[in-house]
């Protein structure tokens, strides 16, 4: 099994950056994909990025532009580097993993809440 750790979250203000990391431990696979959402208050879910580990990658149109997705394989860990924050960025940033690169995501991190306080 794979356990997910996030970190990096924060308050930040209008305009600011935070990178969010999430490393992944256990039973990981040299072929992923890894996944970031968010969650705002009283909104559904909503997906945010993707990288898999033959680093393509993919963007929600609300934040491509300003996020970054990366990640380093040698530490199983991805990374969210988000710029130029806005209010409605802020919400509780959920990552995923799943082994391939297509599927279910399989196992979801506790979560990082980001707020942009204006």
């Amino acid at each position: 099994q794979v356990q997910l750790s996030e970190t990096g979250g924060g308050l930040v203000q209008v305009g600011g950056s935070l990178r969010l990391s999430c490393a992944a431990s256990g039973e990981t696979s040299s072929m992923y994909a890894m996944g970031w959402y968010r969650q705002a208050p009283e909104k559904q879910r909503e997906w945010v990025a993707t990288i898999t580990s033959n680093g393509a990658t993919k963007y929600a149109n609300s934040v491509e532009g300003r996020f970054t997705i990366s990640a380093n394989n040698a530490k199983n860990t991805a990374y969210l580097q988000m710029y130029n924050l806005q209010p409605d960025d802020t919400a509780v940033y959920y990552c995923s993993w799943r082994p391939g690169y297509t599927g279910s995501w399989s196992q979801w991190g506790q979560g990082a809440q980001v707020t942009v306080s204006s």
